[in-house]
């Protein structure tokens, strides 16, 4: 800690000791209050006409002392108001205990009438003032227009206090998720949870992470998707399921990634991608809306447009249109790695040929997609549990909807439903796996299982909640959206020094 932060404490721990002496519990349980701020400014006409004593709560965001009276911003979680203290109105020995131990950063509770000052402010006269809490920590003197984003990372309580526009950013979030559930509920579906901790980590293409359960003595996974799950209950009777899924994937942190994320899956039975296609074009204009007021909205310097209908390309057509390779002019994985390398496309020693056309695409396609755009028609070697299409059996029902130069915010396709080709999918991953691929997936003999008891004709989808969030509030990286991102560690001392800096 800093010389002038332990300073400060020192000082704020001898106003607390004042405040106990003077027998007043600086920490009390109860609290009043008749009004948010933000109500008594949409009332405030007719609480001035009306003379009416009211409560409000909040945090004292800044203190200006004029002789016998101090003025006071305070804030809650709905808004900001002025508050007017006089010594003549609060008494001695209340306006003395203010001026000389309350401090900016405390928590009060303030009763009086609202009025408005000679320079027209809307304000409250206090009659009484109550402390909540004492803060015993200054608020970073340099918080406002803070430019270092790690100390706002890591502590995120700090930020939230600071900067109005995060705490609308994580308002916005909420509003999304509840958008989404409200809009699948409409649709049919029914909310559902399903295990985080599983014996076989499935449903996605990712490295998990491993846990231990003692009682058992057996190692359990992190779920990486909710997948495999949500389709059991469809083959069990539910024929519309969703889950709003916090996913753990033990993979690297950029501005895209996070090992913790949410995502919303759900299932429909009885459809296919194409009507998935259809919903997306319902699902997301309905959020732009909700959240921006409008179909149209700023990222990243751009306008990214939500009107439907959204364009529909294939994924081996597009690598061709955007000068790339024509993946199926290479029938091994040899022949591929090396058009690959001549497409200036890193090919590991551990890639197969799925991740190799994946990584065509990334090149050649998707840095190239500013408005919403589904990518369709997917390698088959890229699905390994999405249905193939028939007819063209290289690839299948699949599409991902692409936007922003990159952002990959939804997946989808129609679900394999063949037992005997989804257990022949999974003898290929595991042979991925024995190659060194640590994202390969693994078998699962009792999702075959249930798929051998029937599983219906099925379409199913997945939409990152926090690319979809860092889009609609113009956040570059996901961890303006995700409010306790993972960070490396800092020492104590370390953690000091940037909080002070």
């Amino acid at each position: 800690m800093t010389d002038s932060i332990l300073e400060e404490s020192a000082v704020r721990l001898e106003k607390l000791n004042k405040i106990i002496a003077a027998g007043i519990n600086p920490y009390p349980s109860a609290s009043e209050r008749s009004h948010t701020i933000e109500r008594v400014l949409a009332h405030f006409s007719e609480l001035e006409q009306s003379g009416d004593a009211i409560t409000i709560t909040g945090r004292i965001r800044a203190v200006r002392g004029h002789g016998g009276a101090s003025f006071v911003d305070l804030e809650d979680g709905t808004g900001r108001i002025q508050i007017h203290l006089k010594r003549d109105r609060l008494g001695d020995s209340s306006y003395d205990l203010f001026e000389e131990t309350f401090d900016h950063g405390d928590f009060i509770q303030v009763t009086g009438i609202v009025f408005v000052t000679k320079r027209g402010e809307r304000s409250v006269s206090a009659k009484e003032v109550k402390l909540l809490t004492k803060a015993l920590r200054p608020l970073p003197a340099k918080w406002h227009g803070l430019v270092d984003t790690e100390v706002r990372y890591r502590k995120r309580y700090m930020d939230l206090v600071a900067n109005p526009e995060v705490r609308m950013n994580f308002i916005k979030r909420s509003l999304i998720v509840k958008t989404i559930r409200e809009f699948l509920q409409e649709e049919g579906f029914i909310e559902v949870e399903t295990p985080i901790l599983q014996p076989l980590a499935g449903g996605a293409t990712a490295r998990p992470f491993i846990t231990h359960h003692n009682a058992l003595d057996i190692d359990l996974f992190l779920r990486i998707a909710p997948e495999l799950y949500l389709k059991r209950l469809v083959v069990g009777g539910l024929e519309r399921v969703f889950e709003i899924a916090r996913c753990l994937r033990n993979e690297g942190i950029d501005h895209l990634h996070n090992p913790e994320f949410t995502q919303v899956e759900f299932y429909q039975a009885y459809a296919d991608y194409n009507d998935l296609m259809d919903l997306t074009e319902r699902l997301l204009p309905r959020i732009a809306k909700a959240i921006n007021g409008s179909l149209s909205v700023e990222y990243n310097g751009e306008t990214i447009d939500f009107t439907p209908p959204y364009p529909r390309i294939e994924f081996r057509q597009a690598i061709i249109d955007q000068g790339g390779p024509d993946i199926d002019q290479y029938t091994d994985r040899a022949s591929l790695a090396d058009a690959a390398r001549e497409a200036g496309v890193e090919v590991a020693e551990t890639d197969g040929c799925g991740d190799i056309m994946d990584n065509i695409y990334k090149k050649f396609v998707r840095p190239n997609l500013v408005n919403p755009t589904f990518v369709i028609n997917h390698p088959v070697e890229l699905s390994p549990l999405a249905k193939k299409i028939q007819g063209n059996e290289k690839y299948v029902e699949r599409f991902q909807l692409v936007l922003g130069h990159g952002n990959e915010l939804c997946n989808a396709f129609s679900e394999l439903n063949d037992p005997i080709d989804q257990r022949s999918r999974f003898v290929e991953q595991e042979k991925l796996r024995a190659g060194g691929n640590e994202e390969a997936q693994r078998m699962d003999n009792d999702f075959i299982e249930a798929l051998e008891i029937g599983l219906p004709p099925t379409a199913g989808f997945g939409l990152g909640i926090d690319r979809l969030t860092a889009i609609m509030t113009d956040s570059h990286s996901l961890k303006e959206v995700i409010l306790f991102p993972t960070m490396r560690p800092l020492s104590e001392e370390e953690s000091e020094e940037r909080v002070d800096k």
